[in-house]
């Protein structure tokens, strides 16, 4: 649940921190602390734990704890009452993943508020739960429930027997339940744009549905008239939208383009940014986009290990999504709503195919049969304008780096 360190793009000024064992420029405010507020929450969904009540939960922050470690500071796994929410003996009562911020990080506190108010008022399947938080003399943490699976960049990208290729059908499965957290953040009750969608960010329960966490970059979206909400240009790299790094010009469909790029990382089984790959490679969205475009070459940019486990149709469907989710043009892109529904039709499609084939020619000849959903069922989509970036593409850095934290 941990952060990465995050780098600035195109800031033009800076101080430089030690953060892990390199050198991180980041753009840093002075740490206001009586204009940072919660919101009013619902004490009913949010508790207030002690520090004294997470120190037994965690067994004292003991290392065998540790669940993961990012920017923020260390993610322990704990145990809490399920009824009342006090700590209790570990493996009784429920895990839940603790984060504790890193005292030393100045930005950690903003982001620890903005946690705090955006998951203390959402309530969604699909969005990691928090059960409270911790804000005690210098100490400030989160209580989250756990997520065993852990996240889905685990899954596609470790190598080892603990985590084995997730199927065609998983990563699709995967998919539905992150476009719909998506798509809620942006409806007209939330209004939010969530601003680092990665595969890091969204986590696994045991079957395998996913949730999004870590909302220390969220923004409320704009208001009235406004289009879009100007911001310092932040995230990580090879997931910003090109308009957003160019302009620092922020909406919704900012986060439809990071989409767009986790989609293309499900689907070939490569990062977003990958130094290690040939000439030409490192950037999986300027190396796949040719392919995307043509129905013949599309498999090129599939995973190999997902071999004979999708039907053409789906992945042309799958290909197409993702080329409009990562046009250039942001008014082209499809809205995560009309994402939610494609990917919606296309799971229904592909329990059609998996039925047995006497069953599929009896519904064909009563017309019952569905087809194959296409990503221009959706009515803000729209194939991208080919076009050079210009100073908008992004500078690649070290595997992986990102953009600096700073609201």
């Amino acid at each position: 649940m941990g952060a990465r360190n995050r780098e600035p793009l195109g800031c033009s000024q800076g101080v430089v921190l030690k953060m892990g064992v390199g050198l991180v420029a980041a753009v840093v405010e002075p740490l206001q602390l009586p204009c940072l507020q919660l919101r009013k929450l619902n004490s009913a969904n949010v508790k207030i734990f002690s520090f004294s009540d997470l120190r037994i939960a965690t067994r004292n922050f003991r290392p065998d704890s540790v669940l993961g470690e990012g920017g923020f500071g260390s993610v322990y796994k704990g145990w809490i009452d399920e009824n009342t929410l006090s700590a209790c003996k570990p493996g009784t009562g429920i895990a839940v993943a603790v984060k504790r911020l890193n005292q030393e990080s100045l930005q950690g506190h903003r982001e620890w508020l903005a946690e705090v108010n955006y998951l203390g008022q959402f309530c969604h399947p699909n969005l990691v739960k928090l059960f409270g938080y911790c804000l005690e003399d210098e100490h400030r943490l989160l209580v989250y429930e756990f997520m065993p699976r852990g996240s889905l960049e685990n899954h596609l990208f470790r190598r080892g027997s603990h985590f084995q290729p997730l199927s065609w059908n998983l990563r699709m499965k995967v998919a539905l339940g992150a476009a719909k957290g998506l798509a809620y953040l942006h409806s007209s009750e939330a209004k939010v744009i969530y601003r680092d969608f990665k595969t890091s960010n969204i986590l696994l329960d045991t079957d395998y549905s996913a949730k999004l966490s870590d909302f220390g970059l969220a923004k409320d979206g704009p208001v009235g008239e406004k289009s879009h909400v100007s911001t310092r240009v932040m995230g990580t790299y090879g997931y910003a939208a090109p308009e957003y790094l160019s302009t620092g010009h922020l909406t919704a469909k900012s986060d439809v383009y990071s989409f767009g790029v986790v989609l293309l990382e499900m689907m070939s089984g490569r990062r977003a940014i990958d130094k290690n790959r040939p000439q030409g490679e490192h950037n999986l969205v300027e190396w796949a986009r040719p392919y995307l475009t043509h129905k013949r070459k599309i498999f090129r940019v599939l995973d190999t290990r997902l071999e004979g486990q999708y039907s053409h149709v789906g992945a042309q469907t799958v290909a197409t999504l993702a080329l409009e989710c990562l046009s250039y043009e942001a008014k082209m892109r499809p809205s995560m709503e009309a994402v939610v529904t494609i990917l919606e039709e296309l799971q229904e499609s592909s329990h059609v195919d998996r039925k047995p084939a006497a069953e599929r020619r009896q519904e064909s000849t009563t017309g019952t049969g569905k087809k194959a959903p296409t990503a221009n069922a959706s009515k803000n989509s729209g194939k991208p304008r080919r076009k050079s970036l210009g100073e908008t593409r992004e500078k690649i850095g070290p595997n992986p780096t990102a953009l600096v934290r700073s609201h």
